[in-house]
């Protein structure tokens, strides 16, 4: 099933049937280019001696429109069908790809993929593995690996996991010379093939609507649009993981962050050629969220046009990925430039683009006082075949149906997605965190701080359910290290809200603007140093000393704090001020800097306590009149039960127990 609209998927014409004897010249020149100088640095032209090239193998279009694959004498045969899978999960969970160099390769007409990916892989197990696993879609098969520059053998299995659209992935176990020792890497130069058509597979299996599968489940390769999410929803690049099925928990989801966990740091590169009907060539390529310049050359009724584009490094300027899946997406679309953003729509939704554009010019200032006059480069929004097709996001691209909206539902669609565009660091908790953070100021502004503290309940009881109740009982995630979006962006929304009101939105915000994704990214995660992030707000803030928070809140996982107000008791009395004794224990692992607030009928107190994690305190807050109430934290800071504790105050009663 395809997502286009019916009318425009018509006009589209495709490619005239030749005979296999028509071989599309540049494929097929392409591809034996890459068996010459496979082992040439890429920097370099060597001089090669005549007749010594290999052709691995090419490709040509069959009389019944087909891609057809013809093995070279260089491609023997080297793989293996077998019936049950050879790797073992701690190989899988072992493999760390450390660079990707691709030159991948689409016929959009008749949804083909082939690609060639030159890898480095690092054992990062604690044992030595013998097989190095290569998983890729069950609609692609695997055709060549090397090793060290030498043909092997390998065995390929399919696995049920979903992962993967189709819900199976051709893995190929590739037995090695000699074990793999832990922290030793391996270069492998992989050939693999197929077609990517719309697949729902793995949702209809699970009892999905069909309708509801494909609006979820829409990559695929086409004319008009071609879009690969990559891990987790379409595997188009060599990946190792442990099978995981859709049904079990949160695996499925673990596995997802895992994998762009794992892939943080990894060099990419990526040479894409993209062979289309005549009078249909794309005018947009998006890799890992990035437009990469295109070089087209249309072609006739006899021969496919040909485009070509290219992307030397990704969201960081160190050319690293960073939390991330590897996306492509080609296309035909209208561009349409707004404030910070161009919006890249299909013909029919040209007419809409005035609402998200006005909302780009509506949020651009609030999200300068925060982050800065510039975002780090331009969000593009590129407009997905079908209105109802799942959103999706990766760096600063957002790819959705440009659709029409209210301006209220367009603005916080915006402020987020351009959040990102501004912030792209490569660790999750911070460009997720601050997008959603972002998201809850906006709130504020436009509703009041009720509004916003109200969002932030709404998601406490899952982040409490997901978090360990003793740092004993499990690592849980540290925010550095986290892999569920439950971690990146609800607790990392919570941590930001806790640094605003420890330091000020001045000096938050300074933090913000200072902040150099590359710098992180290039910094061990290792270092005993304090990160850049945590030095630049201590810089800016008049607490310069805020390793408790750090450590409690974004570097270990110690669960969620548990406060309860033990008592509340009336000191001293005089010329009508009264001293209040306020008991406070935290039964949780991580500390808590609170608001305490004092209430008469006529004023309020407030003063700011810290309750140290397993810890007790005592607060003396002087206020004018008789008290009446004492609130404990207003929301801002999660707790595993409740996040606001309220105490009636009787200065003629026994004190009052609260909770």
């Amino acid at each position: 099933m395809l997502f286009f609209p019916c009318g425009l998927r018509r006009a589209l014409p495709l490619t005239k049937s030749v005979p296999v004897t028509r071989v599309l010249g540049v494929v097929a020149l392409s591809i034996t280019a890459l068996a010459v100088g496979a082992q040439a640095p890429r920097n370099t032209s060597p001089t090669l001696p005549p007749n010594t090239g290999q052709v691995i193998y090419s490709r040509s279009i069959d009389e019944n429109g087909k891609v057809t694959t013809t093995p070279g004498q260089a491609a023997t045969t080297a793989a293996q069908a077998v019936n049950a899978p050879v790797a073992t999960d701690a190989e899988r969970e072992a493999v760390r790809f450390i660079s990707f160099d691709m030159d991948v390769h689409i016929a959009s007409a008749q949804q083909h993929f082939a690609a060639r990916a030159q890898l480095t892989v690092r054992n990062d197990g604690s044992a030595a593995i013998k097989h190095i696993p290569l998983q890729i879609s069950s609609s692609l098969n695997w055709e060549r690996i090397r090793v060290s520059g030498k043909d092997v053998a390998f065995q390929v299995a399919t696995l049920n996991s979903d992962v993967d659209h189709t819900g199976q992935l051709h893995e190929a176990a590739v037995l090695l010379a000699a074990p793999l020792a832990p922290g030793a890497s391996v270069q492998l130069d992989v050939t693999y093939s197929g077609t990517i058509a719309p697949s729902a597979q793995r949702l209809i299996a699970i009892g999905t609507p069909e309708a509801a599968a494909m609006h979820s489940d829409w990559d695929e390769i086409g004319v008009p649009f071609t879009g690969l999410r990559g891990f987790g929803n379409v595997v188009w690049y060599p990946a190792a993981s442990v099978p995981v099925i859709l049904g079990d928990g949160a695996r499925l989801f673990d596995e997802m962050g895992e994998h762009k966990l794992k892939l943080s740091g990894a060099a990419f590169r990526l040479r894409l050629t993209v062979e289309f009907p005549a009078g249909n060539a794309p005018n947009i390529a998006l890799i890992n969220g990035h437009p990469a310049a295109m070089a087209v050359t249309d072609g006739s009724l006899e021969v496919a046009g040909v485009a070509t584009a290219s992307i030397e490094n990704t969201s960081l300027e160190t050319g690293r990925l960073g939390f991330e899946a590897p996306s492509l997406f080609v296309a035909v679309r209208i561009p349409v430039q707004a404030t910070n953003t161009t919006l890249w729509t299909l013909p029919d939704n040209v007419g809409t683009t005035g609402g998200w554009a006005q909302a780009a010019t509506t949020v651009t200032p609030f999200l300068q006082g925060w982050l800065g006059q510039r975002p780090r480069s331009q969000l593009t929004i590129l407009d997905l075949p079908d209105p109802d097709d799942a959103p999706f996001e990766t760096g600063a691209l957002l790819a959705t149906g440009i659709r029409a909206a209210t301006a209220e539902q367009l603005d916080t669609v915006m402020v987020h997605a351009l959040a990102r565009a501004w912030m792209q660091s490569p660790r999750a908790w911070l460009s997720e965190g601050v997008a959603n953070f972002m998201n809850t100021v906006w709130l504020e502004k436009q509703g009041g701080r009720a509004k916003a503290l109200e969002t932030l309940e709404a998601s406490r009881s899952a982040l409490a359910l997901a978090e360990p109740t003793s740092p004993g009982e499990s690592a849980g995630q540290p925010l550095t290290q986290a892999i569920s979006p439950i971690f990146y962006r609800i607790k990392a929304t919570y941590v930001f809200w806790m640094l605003r009101d420890l330091v000020g939105d001045a000096a938050l915000s300074a933090a913000l603007r200072a902040y150099d994704p590359a710098a992180d990214a290039s910094s061990e995660k290792s270092e005993p140093e304090k990160r850049q992030f945590e030095k630049l707000v201590e810089q800016a803030s008049e607490r310069h000393d805020l390793g408790w928070f750090f450590a409690d809140w974004v570097d270990a996982d110690k669960g969620l704090p548990d406060l309860t107000v033990d008592s509340v008791i009336p000191l001293a009395a005089q010329q009508g001020n009264t001293l209040l004794g306020v008991n406070l224990s935290n039964t949780g692992y991580a500390g808590a800097d609170v608001p305490v607030t004092v209430r008469t009928n006529e004023t309020t107190a407030t003063q700011r306590v810290h309750v140290p994690g397993r810890g007790k305190i005592v607060q003396r807050i002087l206020i004018l009149g008789q008290p009446s109430e004492v609130e404990v934290n207003d929301g801002t800071v999660p707790e595993t039960e409740a996040s606001v504790h309220e105490t009636k105050v009787t200065l003629s009663a026994a004190p009052a127990q609260g909770r």
